[in-house]
């Protein structure tokens, strides 16, 4: 993906590489994460904490986990947007909404200007589809 990025593009491929870039990044660095900390235990809260995706037989559709929540995907499309980079603080974020979320709750981040409230917001809706 790498060399793909460095070669001449449209502007919506651009953005879909950059996004997927950014997801993998994110990706290595948790499965780093977790090969150090030598998390072996599905019930292991650095494990928990991550946003995890679940094909679900009983009701035969994807489910969404993450600590104590679960939640539908919700299959919607929102095209080839920009992505945030996933930091802890990104994933904190995302545990307290999609728990308020499983529990039918909404959520309202507070903090300065500028920090990414909005972005960490919409972009755990990118990851739900929803």
């Amino acid at each position: 993906m790498i060399q793909l990025i460095c070669t001449d593009l449209e502007r919506i491929e651009r953005g879909i590489i950059v996004a997927l870039v950014t997801t993998d990044v994110h990706a290595r660095d948790v499965i780093d994460s977790l090969k150090e900390g030598n998390i072996s235990s599905q019930f292991d809260f650095e494990w928990v904490k991550q946003l995890r995706y679940y094909w679900d037989e009983e009701i035969d559709d994807l489910r969404i986990k993450q600590v104590a929540a679960t939640l539908n995907y919700g299959y919607e499309y929102e095209g080839p947007t920009t992505r945030l980079v996933i930091t802890p603080l990104t994933d904190r974020c995302w545990i307290t909404i999609s728990n308020a979320l499983h529990i039918k709750l909404g959520a309202n981040p507070a903090g300065p200007a500028g920090t990414g409230k909005t972005e960490s917001t919409k972009d755990l809706a990118k990851a739900a589809a929803i």
